[in-house]
């Protein structure tokens, strides 16, 4: 166990319950800790951000970065409530793994998932993360990132299957496609061999990017003509969810995101 990290844990948690702002000798007293100790750890949270020294009397107090971390986990777990009807119906009508994924910088990470019957299915888990760029999901949530962010990505493109887009201007072609048509594809895997998918983006109440919804399995299963199939009730699917999440009059394509524009969420292997 990290020592000092608890401490520095111990610290927070005083700072959260205290009603007012509170002193290096007053916080060393109630943690039974040193005041070099407890300077020290303060010193560091503030210069990360979570800490503020009120003056003149040398107290601190939290920021509001706690908050806004523990809002984002709020707001994940709303998703995942908000969003089971639409995964289960899409689940009944495809007989497929169905996934909901967010954006955390270049990476999906799955939220939520319901496994396929098949005994020949796409096997990922809750919490998994994969590349963004060869995800459907992922494209699904890139295509309404403004067209700068792809720049991040330019340092992690390699090749994990031969279908793998291994350039920001084939990526950039395949968010223009899913901007357009309103859903994105993986035909053939490009993170693992053999997975097709297909996926929408989900909004939320101000027409933020909250996550993304996708049907998955294996292409020997799934060809073009069902990808076209299930993209229909995939952008049902994620329209149900962005309405219960707020969002309405949502268009039948996504126009493209302007550079200067980002989506609030920052709140991600197939889709």
């Amino acid at each position: 166990m990290d020592k000092a990290f608890t401490k520095g844990l111990r610290l927070l948690e005083a700072l959260a319950l205290s009603e007012q702002p509170r002193g290096v000798t007053d916080l060393a007293s109630e943690l039974k800790l040193t005041k070099s100790n407890v300077h020290r750890l303060l010193m560091t949270l503030q210069s990360q951000g979570y800490v503020r020294q009120i003056p003149p009397h040398s107290t601190y107090e939290l920021t509001t970065k706690i908050w806004a971390l523990g809002s984002h986990v709020i707001h994940r777990m709303d998703l995942i409530n908000i969003a089971r009807p639409a995964m289960t119906k899409l689940a009944e009508i495809t007989g497929e793994t169905i996934h909901l994924s967010v954006l955390e910088d270049t990476d999906v990470v799955y939220v939520d998932k319901i496994e396929s019957a098949h005994h020949i299915r796409a096997h990922t888990s809750v919490g998994m993360r994969a590349p963004a760029f060869t995800m459907a999901t992922g494209k699904a949530m890139l295509a309404h990132m403004p067209d700068d962010y792809l720049e991040r990505f330019r340092p992690h493109l390699k090749r994990y299957t031969e279908t793998t887009r291994t350039t920001i201007e084939e990526l950039r072609e395949d968010i223009e496609l899913a901007r357009t048509q309103g859903y994105s594809s993986v035909l053939h895997g490009e993170w693992r061999e053999g997975i097709a998918a297909c996926a929408c983006a989900i909004l939320g109440r101000s027409g933020e990017l909250v996550g993304a919804i996708g049907v998955s399995g294996p292409d020997t299963r799934i060809k073009r003509k069902q990808i076209k199939e299930y993209s229909v009730h995939v952008m049902e699917a994620a329209r149900a969810i962005g309405a219960a999440l707020g969002y309405s009059n949502r268009p039948a394509a996504h126009p493209a995101p302007r550079s200067d524009s980002m989506p609030s969420h920052q709140p991600r292997r197939t889709p």
